[in-house]
Order: C-alpha cells, then structure tokens, then sequence
C-alpha cells in the first residue's frame, strides 16, 4: 500500500481516551454517517487486527471513511490508478530516531465497500471489519505482493474476523 507522511493527529470529535492497552483510533467521517460502522466499531475491529497480530506495544492511527470523489483522487496521487478503492493504507514515515506509536493512516471508501458487499452478497458490517483489519494489518506491515505473503495475510485475516464472529471473507 503507498505510504506518505503522518501528521499528528490532535484529539477531537473523532477520539477517545483509550483504556490500558488498547490503540488510540481517531475517526473521521468525510460523509453523512447514515449506514457507515459507528466509530466504536471501527475501535473494535482496529484492536481486534492489533491483537491477532501480536502487537502489544502502544498504536495511534487514523481512520477516514471517504466517498468515491476523495477515495479516487487518493487513489490516483498515491497509487496511479484512476478509481476508487475500497481500503489504502497509509504507513507513517517518521524520521529516523524519533519512536512514536504512530501507525499511519487507514482511508475506506464508503460506496465502493457498500458496492462489494452487495456484489459479493456479504452484510456490509462484516466487510467493513474486514477491509479495516485489512488496513491495519497494512499499517502492521503486512502486504500481498505475492502469493506467499496474500496466503500469511489472508489466513491472518480470517483467524482475526473469526474471534470478531464473522465468516471467512474469502470462502466461496
């Protein structure tokens, strides 16, 4: 997934204070929130893909659920595919020395999420806690640039979702 710089993220209507151990998640929505997961659930699914990958030390990331305008134009300036998407992830680059909890950056794009769940005949909410697993564990450095690494990631994925009770994205 690309990466860029992240910015700090300042607490706001978006955040909470966390509980010991669990990831700070700041949460912004660029669209009306009717039928998009409420921010907690979000929270849930990013501690949920943190913990299934052994990831014990402190986490702050950011989640943006966009429309299909903004998913394109991020797309398109940082992968150089003209469509939308329905997950970028954007790994946080910080200078060398400096430790940070910083993850990075997670965007997903609202109609293209809503168009696969229907294609694909999945309850939105359960893609939705896929692809934003699938963004932390992005964030978390895992990839699928081959087939090895999509199987680690893919069965990382299905183990994560299936504590959360939802069926294996990939089957059937």
């Amino acid at each position: 997934m690309p990466c860029h710089p992240t910015h700090s993220a300042l607490p706001g209507p978006g955040s909470r204070v966390p509980g010991p151990g669990s990831p700070i998640v700041h949460v912004s929505y660029a669209l009306p929130r009717r039928g998009l997961p409420a921010a907690r659930s979000l929270r849930r699914w990013v501690a949920a893909a943190l913990a299934g990958a052994r990831r014990r030390a402190a986490a702050e990331l950011a989640i943006r659920v966009v429309g299909a305008a903004e998913g394109r134009a991020l797309n398109r300036r940082y992968r150089g595919r003209d469509d939308a998407t329905n997950v970028l992830a954007f790994a946080a680059e910080l200078p060398p020395g400096l430790r940070l909890p910083l993850l990075g950056d997670v965007v997903i794009c609202a109609p293209v999420v809503a168009r696969e769940a229907r294609e694909q005949g999945k309850p939105l909410a359960a893609h939705y806690a896929h692809l934003t697993v699938h963004g932390a564990l992005h964030l978390l450095g895992h990839d699928h640039q081959d087939a090895a690494q999509a199987r680690r990631m893919e069965a990382l994925e299905t183990r994560i979702l299936a504590g959360l009770g939802i069926a294996d994205p990939y089957a059937g």
